[in-house]
C-alpha cells in the first residue's frame, strides 16, 4: 500500500495546489500578527494495516522506541479533539478571513489525524500495546481541563502543544536517521503524513491565541508547565506499556534497546534548543523556518511518484486516468 511506485507522467493529484507555500504568518517588530494566504485543507486520506503486516517491534526492532511511538500514537486522537475544541470555541471572535480559513482547515486536518490514529491504535492492541486504556485515561485528564479550566489556558496549551508536535515533525522530515527507525511501511507513511501537515498548520492555534488576546506569561508560564508533564507522562506510559511486554524481562534484548538510546536521532540538542524557543518573549512559531520542507515533501509525499499517492482517497484512480 505504501511502497514507493512509479507510474505514467502527468499531473499529481495535488497539483492544483499553489507551489510556493509561504509561512502561514509572522509578526512584524510590533508583535502584530500578518497573516499570509496560506491554504491549509485537510488531504482525504486512509491508511490500512492488514494483519501480520507490521512486526512486534516494529520501530526498527527496537523495543523501547516501539513503546514509545505506541504510547505517543495512543495519546493523539482525544489530543487531537481538544486541540479541536479549544481553538473552535474562538472561531466567532476573529476577524481575519485568512486565519478563520486556516482555522477551518487546521480542524479539519486534526480530525483526520484523530481518526487515522484510532485505526493504527486498534492494530496496535491486538499486537499488545495498551493503547486502548491510555486513549481513556488521556480523555479523562483533557476533558478535566477542558471542563474546569480557563478556555484560554486549553488554548496556550494546545499552542504549546502545536509546538512540540511541530517540532518532532520537523525533525522527521529533515533527518534520514530518524526516519529510518520507522522500517514499518505502514507506520512510516501514517507519521510522514502527519509530520506534513503538523508544519503546515504550525502557527494556526498560536495566531489565535494571539488574535484573542492571549498574554505572554500564559503562553510562556503553559509550556514550561507542558515541558515538565510531557516528558514524565510519556515515561511512566511507555514504562507501563513496557511491563506488559514478554520482552522486557529479556535482559539481553533490554540492554540492547537502552544502549540505543544513547545514539537515537529523536533525543538530541537541536530538538531541545527548538523546543527552548517557545518560551521566548515576542516568539512566534515562523521563527524557525519550514517553508522549505513544505516545498520538498508535497512532491514526495503526494506528487507524480508521491509514496502516498495512492492512500489518497481517489489517487489510484487519478493515477491510472493519467496512464
Amino acid at each position: 500500500m505504501l511502497t514507493h511506485i512509479f507510474w505514467c507522467g502527468g499531473t499529481g493529484p495535488e497539483d492544483s495546489m499553489d507551489a510556493e507555500q509561504p509561512d502561514i504568518s509572522s509578526t512584524d517588530d510590533a508583535g502584530v500578527v500578518d497573516f499570509k494566504a496560506a491554504p491549509i485543507r485537510a488531504r482525504r486520506i486512509k491508511f490500512s494495516y492488514p494483519q501480520g503486516s507490521m512486526n512486534r517491534h516494529y520501530v526498527s526492532d527496537d523495543l523501547i522506541m516501539s513503546h514509545v511511538v505506541s504510547m505517543l500514537s495512543s495519546v493523539f486522537p482525544e489530543g487531537e479533539d481538544f486541540f479541536i475544541r479549544s481553538v473552535k470555541y474562538y472561531k466567532d471572535e476573529i476577524a481575519n478571513a485568512t486565519l478563520r480559513a486556516q482555522v477551518d482547515g487546521f480542524i479539519g486536518q486534526e480530525a483526520t489525524h484523530g481518526r487515522e490514529h484510532r485505526e493504527i491504535n486498534e492494530h496496535l492492541q491486538e499486537m499488545g500495546y495498551p493503547t486502548r486504556i491510555n486513549d481513556r485515561l488521556t480523555k479523562r485528564a483533557l476533558a478535566m481541563i477542558y471542563r474546569h479550566a480557563p478556555h484560554k489556558f486549553s488554548l496556550a496549551m494546545t499552542a504549546g502543544l502545536e509546538h512540540y508536535t511541530a517540532t518532532l515533525a520537523s525533525l522527521l522530515l529533515t533527518n534520514t536517521e530518524a526516519r529510518a527507525l520507522l522500517t514499518s511501511d505502514e507506520v512510516r507513511g501514517l507519521l510522514l503524513w502527519h509530520a506534513y501537515e503538523e508544519v503546515e498548520h504550525k502557527a494556526v492555534a498560536f495566531d489565535v491565541y494571539r488574535t484573542i488576546g492571549g498574554s505572554e506569561a500564559l503562553r510562556i508560564g503553559t509550556m514550561r508547565g507542558i515541558h515538565i508533564t510531557f516528558l514524565g507522562l510519556v515515561t511512566v506510559s511507555t514504562l507501563a506499556s513496557m511491563l506488559t511486554d514478554r520482552a522486557t524481562y529479556n535482559p539481553a534484548r533490554l540492554l540492547r534497546s537502552v544502549a540505543a538510546m544513547r545514539t537515537n536521532p529523536w533525543i538530541n540538542r537541536d530538538v531541545l534548543r527548538e523546543l527552548g524557543t517557545y518560551t521566548r518573549r515576542g516568539f512566534h512559531p515562523s521563527d524557525n523556518p519550514t517553508d522549505y520542507l513544505l516545498k520538498t515533501w508535497r512532491s514526495e509525499l503526494f506528487g507524480d511518484q508521491g509514496i502516498l499517492t495512492d492512500n489518497l482517497v481517489g489517487g489510484r484512480q487519478r493515477r491510472s486516468d493519467r496512464c
